[in-house]
C-alpha cells in the first residue's frame, strides 16, 4: 500500500539526562509514515520504540530535529498548542487502559467527544453503535471500568480513541496486558479500522500482533534498521505471512 505521507521526520533526536550522563535515545531519525498505513514499530527492548511513538504524536517534544503532520512542524509547537493539535488530530490505545474510575462505561467514551467540543445526538448514536458493534451491549453502558474485564476496558478504549475519526491512531502495546482471547479481539477492531482506511502506527513486541500490520519499521539503538512490506492483512496466505515476517525479524537480530 503506498499512500501519501501524513507524517515525517527530519533528523530527529531524542535524549534523556540520567544522572548528568546524557542518554541518545532516538538518533537523527528520518522517517515516513504513509496514510492509510498499518504501521508497526518493532525492535528489542530499549531500542526507542514508544519513544519514537511519543514523539511522533506530539506526547513528547524532540531534542533535535523535527517532526511534520503534513505541512505542519509540529515540534515548533508550544505545549498548549500541541494539546489542541493531538485531540484534532490524535486517537491513543496504550497497553495500560486509562478509564476514568468514576465515569459509567458511556461515559468514558464520550469523554473523547467533550473534550473535542463535540456533543450532538449524532454522536451519542455513532458512540452506542460503535460500542455494540464492538460487544459492549447497552447492559455495560452503565457499568464502572472496574465491573468489567481487561479486553472489555481495552475495546471500550479503543472507541473512545476513535470516537472523534483521528487521521492517526496510536497504539503502545495494545495487547500486552491482555489473554490471548481478549487480545484476537482487539487486533480485530483495528484490523477492521484498517480495511476501512484508518492511519495506524503501533508499537510492539509480538509478532502476532504485527501480523495485522502491512509495514513494519525494525529500531535499534534509536535508528531504523530495517522495513517489511506485507499486503494487507487476511488478503495472503496466513503460514507465507508469518513466515516472512519471522524471517525479516531474524535478519533484525530480533
Amino acid at each position: 500500500m503506498m499512500g501519501t505521507s501524513i507524517l515525517h521526520t527530519e533528523k530527529l533526536c531524542k535524549s534523556f539526562s540520567n544522572g548528568g550522563v546524557q542518554q541518545h535515545i532516538i538518533k537523527n531519525l528520518d522517517l515516513e509514515i504513509r496514510e492509510g498505513d498499518f504501521t508497526v514499530i518493532m525492535g528489542a527492548s530499549g531500542s526507542g520504540k514508544s519513544t519514537l511513538l511519543y514523539a511522533l504524536s506530539g506526547m513528547d517534544k524532540p531534542t533535535l530535529g523535527k517532526v511534520w503532520f503534513g505541512e505542519e512542524d509540529i515540534s515548533a509547537y508550544s505545549n498548549d498548542a500541541l494539546a489542541v493539535f493531538r485531540r484534532k488530530n490524535c486517537g491513543f490505545v496504550f497497553q495500560s487502559i486509562y478509564l476514568l474510575e468514576n465515569m459509567t462505561v458511556f461515559d468514558n467514551v464520550m469523554t473523547g467527544a467533550l473534550v473535542a467540543q463535540k456533543n450532538s445526538p449524532a454522536l451519542v448514536q455513532k458512540a452506542e453503535e460503535l460500542l455494540k458493534k464492538v460487544g459492549i451491549g447497552e447492559e455495560t453502558w452503565k457499568k464502572y471500568p472496574n465491573q468489567l474485564s481487561g479486553g472489555e476496558c481495552q475495546r471500550v478504549g479503543i472507541i473512545r480513541a476513535v470516537i472523534n475519526e483521528p487521521k492517526i491512531l496510536f497504539a503502545d502495546e495494545p495487547t500486552g496486558s491482555l489473554n490471548s482471547a481478549s487480545g484476537k479481539d482487539v487486533l480485530d477492531i483495528f484490523t477492521e479500522l484498517h480495511e476501512k482506511g484508518q492511519s495506524i502506527v503501533m508499537v510492539t513486541h509480538d509478532i502476532r500482533t504485527a501480523l495485522r500490520g502491512n509495514r513494519v519499521i525494525f529500531l535499534s539503538d534509536g535508528t531504523v534498521v530495517g522495513e517489511y512490506e506485507m499486503p494487507p492483512y487476511g488478503s495472503d496466505d496466513s503460514k507465507t505471512r508469518r513466515e516472512g515476517l519471522q524471517d525479516f525479524l531474524d535478519r533484525m537480530g530480533w
